[in-house]
């Protein structure tokens, strides 16, 4: 099987990421058949189980990051990807290879061969993960959760430390008590050997993580919390109290205040791993030679050019300080923008601070669920912008720059997707 092979293969199967984020009939029943077909792979190896509503990509990066600086073999599963879907399986920040990656999935599909239900693309992604990192014997495994938790595919892992970084509204209908529902589902991935460590700071949802039955529960505020944040060149500098020290004067090599809060969480879930402090200098190293694709990424100068997946309202008013803070003397700004069906553009164009003096570029990705960039661009003039449509990302970046200019600065946001496409011109 050739690596455009396994895709098309893969490409067969439902494929749950597309669908919005309705979900129905949730169980672990077939990926618990295809792992026990596979000789459960997925228990040879350690692991951090990571979720939340934002921030769970880049705390799964920095725990992974610090692991590695501890001297320890490390696999990572993320989702999505920006431009390979190799990029979802590493291990100590290499992505498979395509061929270890279609050699990998040749394998599941004679096993699914087997198998009494079909799997789901995401099942098969997850399995094929798993097999991996015991392949190629990793010591942890970090593991980032596709959508909720306790029915995700990659909840067949019992984790030792589980990390739910907040509970926001996304993959839900916000009927009824959404909060409590997502917190609930969110928990489920704590098993009763785990360390669960809570980023989400709402009182009233404690209970709901405290009663889920880990070993123990680390939240934060109470039992860490940070203690220090502020812009640095090229980053932050953070300070952090955990249950097991207190560490100063942190530079974190990314952007935004928001990125601090990670950084905290992933620092006391790597704690609880060892259940020991974290030494200052992997800390320093882990920390300072930080890189997120995507996420406050800075790819160009003159004009700034950043890259930064934000799609729901957390994530955009996150992106709003990030630009006020780290960059609020680049004008004008111009905001390369693609969004996704179910979301109104017109939210999101408000959530991350579009008005009077920017100028916007929509366009379309390649989604099934990209909204057309005739809507941004009526959204983006009611909001009292400037705004134009481009026909692909590349077309839209290179207009973009000459909007900004050379003290200006340009935003690809709105969608992972626009911003792997951008990525793939500028980056």
């Amino acid at each position: 099987m050739s690596f455009t092979e396994a895709l098309r293969y893969l490409d067969r199967h439902i494929n749950l990421e597309a669908r919005a984020g309705h979900f129905e009939d949730l169980s672990l029943g077939a990926m618990e058949a295809l792992m026990a077909l596979s000789a459960d792979p997925h228990r040879t190896f350690r692991t951090i189980h990571v979720t939340g509503t934002n921030g769970k990509g880049s705390t799964a990066t920095m725990i992974a990051r610090l692991l590695q600086a501890k001297g320890l073999k490390v696999g990572r599963y993320s989702s999505p990807h920006l431009h390979s879907i190799t990029e979802r399986i590493e291990v100590d920040s290499e992505p498979i290879s395509r061929e270890d990656f279609a050699t990998t999935v040749l394998e599941l599909a004679q096993i699914e061969a087997l198998t009494e239900h079909p799997n789901s693309y995401f099942e098969l992604l997850t399995a094929a993960a798993y097999r991996w990192f015991a392949e190629v014997a990793v010591d942890v495994a970090v593991v980032e959760v596709g959508v909720l938790g306790r029915f995700d595919a990659t909840n067949v892992i019992e984790a030792d430390v589980a990390v739910v970084t907040n509970i926001g509204k996304d993959h839900t209908d916000g009927v009824g008590d959404w909060r409590r529902n997502i917190a609930s589902e969110k928990a489920g991935i704590a098993k009763p050997t785990s360390t669960l460590v809570v980023g989400e700071p709402s009182a009233d949802l404690l209970d709901i993580f405290e009663g889920e039955g880990a070993e123990s529960t680390v939240v934060v505020n109470r039992d860490f919390e940070l203690t220090d944040d502020q812009p640095a060149v090229g980053g932050r500098l953070i300070g952090v109290r955990t249950p097991r020290g207190l560490y100063e004067d942190v530079f974190l090599g990314v952007f935004g205040s928001h990125q601090a809060t990670n950084a905290s969480i992933a620092l006391t879930a790597t704690e609880e791993f060892f259940d020991a402090a974290i030494e200052d200098d992997v800390v320093a190293e882990a920390f300072g030679e930080l890189a997120l694709p995507g996420r406050a990424e800075v790819v160009g100068r003159e004009p700034i050019v950043v890259l930064d997946g934000a799609h729901n309202p957390p994530a955009a008013h996150a992106l709003a300080e990030t630009l006020a803070v780290s960059f609020g003397g680049a004008q004008p700004r111009v905001f390369v923008l693609a969004t996704l069906e179910p979301r109104d553009p017109a939210d999101f164009i408000a959530d991350v601070g579009v008005g009077p003096g920017d100028h916007v570029v929509a366009i379309a990705v390649n989604s099934p669920r990209s909204v057309a960039p005739e809507r941004i661009v009526a959204a983006a003039e009611a909001a009292g912008a400037l705004a134009e449509s481009a026909s692909d990302a590349e077309d839209a970046v290179e207009r973009a720059r000459v909007l900004a200019g050379v003290d200006g600065i340009v935003v690809v946001t709105g969608s992972l997707y626009a911003v792997g496409e951008a990525r793939d011109v500028v980056a």
